[in-house]
């Protein structure tokens, strides 16, 4: 008789009502052995006890090439966030067929939809209004809307084209917008077949009503939307900063936006959790959240989904077709959390 393939879930800070439901376990233990680890990253003693046997490891374990050596069996490594951790060997895995996959797919949908929320707030001043409204200060009609403005047909740049903008670009289409992309990962040819245009970093700053950063952090691009970049975007214009907030001057942003040179929306930051006593929390222009855009049941589910189907795929022999593979050159730049 068969052994069955070991699955090791070491998922933190992923816990188990997001990956590691009563369903998920059961459908595994069907098909696989499985040792795991909730609530703080698995201790070392109990990776290297079962290195030998891994055929799929789930999370964001240190995986370098010493411990690849010793991992005989291991067909992938899942991780269940939506980033590539840095303490694995990308190539290393790429070069013995390993497959090496990321969530960001399955995180992508509800992030995207939370964007056009925030954009549509902001060009309607939705937080505006409704502080005017408790204070009895507001007006009613055309005379509120004095400076609101319409995402229909306008124009909109993205910064970053990943999964997450490839959602979003889904979510804009019954606007009509014009939909310009700075991203210096892709060609001219393959924006212009996703019915976008390519273009610079300054066009999309300073020609767009409605600037989504969407470019996650890497080893190359950290704080590249500086003080002198951020001032070319236009007043009024309705900024959304969703990706990782290392990609600007995160205090001229906050500076600027606070000073109303644009809108401003934000769910990520430098330090999280907030410190409790930061000044951002004394900025009233800006749109904040606690990065929750894409912290939703229905996320967790589609990574539970995808994961399943990838899994049992792979143990099969075949390739994974839902998660997003790991390019060892791009992920070994990439500094997410």
């Amino acid at each position: 008789m068969s052994i069955k393939p070991l699955i090791l879930f070491d998922p933190f800070p992923r816990n188990e009502e997001m990956v590691f439901t009563e369903d998920v376990k059961s459908e595994l233990n069907k098909i696989s052995r499985l040792v795991y680890h909730f609530g703080s990253r698995a201790p070392e003693a109990l990776i290297e006890k079962n290195l030998e046997d891994i055929e799929i490891l789930v999370g964001q374990t240190a995986m370098p090439k010493e411990r690849l050596d010793k991992s005989k069996k291991i067909k992938a490594i899942i991780n269940v966030k939506a980033n590539w951790e840095p303490n694995i060997d990308y190539h290393e895995a790429h070069k013995r067929g390993i497959y090496v996959l990321s969530a960001a797919p399955a995180m992508a949908p509800a992030v995207a939809e939370a964007c056009l929320g925030y954009a549509i707030s902001l060009s309607r001043d939705v937080l505006g209004v409704y502080k005017k409204f408790l204070k009895s200060e507001e007006q009613y009609g055309i005379k509120q809307n004095k400076y609101a403005y319409t995402l229909f047909n306008s124009k909109v740049g993205f910064i970053g084209f990943g999964n997450l903008a490839k959602s979003l670009l889904t979510l804009l289409e019954p606007f009509h917008c014009n939909v310009s992309v700075y991203d210096p990962w892709l060609s001219e040819d393959y924006l212009l077949k996703q019915n976008v245009q390519p273009t610079s970093l300054e066009s999309v700053l300073s020609n767009n009503e409605f600037i989504f950063i969407l470019a996650g952090v890497t080893t190359e691009n950290e704080g590249f939307i500086n003080r002198d970049k951020l001032n070319l975007i236009k007043k009024n214009s309705s900024v959304i900063l969703v990706s990782r907030a290392e990609v600007v001057d995160f205090d001229a942003f906050i500076e600027l936006a606070e000073n109303e040179h644009f809108r401003a929306a934000i769910d990520v930051f430098p330090v999280e959790p907030v410190p409790k006593n930061s000044n951002f929390r004394k900025k009233s222009k800006i749109l904040f959240t606690s990065h929750v855009a894409g912290a939703l049941h229905y996320s967790y589910k589609n990574i539970r989904e995808m994961m399943m189907s990838d899994i049992k795929n792979i143990l099969k022999g075949m390739p994974p077709l839902n998660l997003q593979r790991a390019d060892p050159d791009k992920a070994i730049m990439r500094r997410d959390r």
